[in-house]
């Protein structure tokens, strides 16, 4: 596995995506190719059916599988120092590491990373950590087609390519839930998806798996 170099300073070398409305930036190839069929290998291995917060009414909301990366695994440990360098965020904020698998015909409707403030969970999933701050999300393949994540309130598209890094901030400069960051990961239509996620938050979660 190549050596993750470090980063200088939060979100070094990526690109901004020009908008008022959000904090976005994306990198190419953040991951090597090694390290994303490690992780694939990884996902296939743990993946069971994805959950939500609040579905919102539509069991179909999400049909992806998600696998849990919990550290201890050198690969794992890894690539967490890495998000959590190009973040700029203490390593006690981060969630776990998830990687997500979607099949042909999966997919992730219009949704927020952010917790409501009268979502049905609202009080588990705040009370050790607060608010989710930061979502950093990485393709570890690109399917034969779709698959797409689509941030609707922008009108941007971005497209699977194997190692690139997508990050955004899903509070506003107030500290606020940013209702801009609406995003779905569209249907795949050929093919299958891998992705990993860490969503940090505003305060420490040490001791929480």
């Amino acid at each position: 596995m190549t050596v993750l170099p470090a980063v200088a300073q939060p979100f070094d070398g990526c690109q901004r995506f020009p908008s008022k409305a959000l904090t976005l930036f994306q990198k190419r190839d953040f991951l090597d190719t090694q390290t994303c069929l490690a992780l694939i290998n990884r996902i296939d291995a743990g993946r069971r059916p994805s959950t939500v917060s609040d579905a919102n009414g539509d069991p179909f909301n999400r049909t992806s599988e998600t696998c849990d990366l919990f550290p201890g695994d050198p690969l794992v440990d890894a690539v967490n120092a890495r998000l959590d360098a190009m973040a700029g965020q203490p390593a006690s904020h981060g969630e776990v590491l998830q990687g997500q698998r979607y099949a042909a015909g999966q997919e992730f409707k219009l949704h927020t990373d952010y917790f409501e403030a009268n979502g049905p969970d609202w009080e588990e999933n705040t009370a050790i950590g607060g608010q989710r701050t930061w979502t950093l999300m990485v393709y570890l393949n690109k399917p034969e087609e779709g698959g797409a994540t689509r941030f609707k309130r922008i009108g941007k598209m971005f497209q699977p390519e194997p190692g690139k890094l997508l990050a955004w901030h899903n509070l506003d400069a107030a500290g606020r839930p940013n209702f801009e960051t609406l995003h779905a990961g569209m249907k795949v239509w050929r093919g299958t998806k891998y992705i990993i996620t860490k969503w940090y938050r505003e305060r420490p979660r040490t001791g929480i798996a």
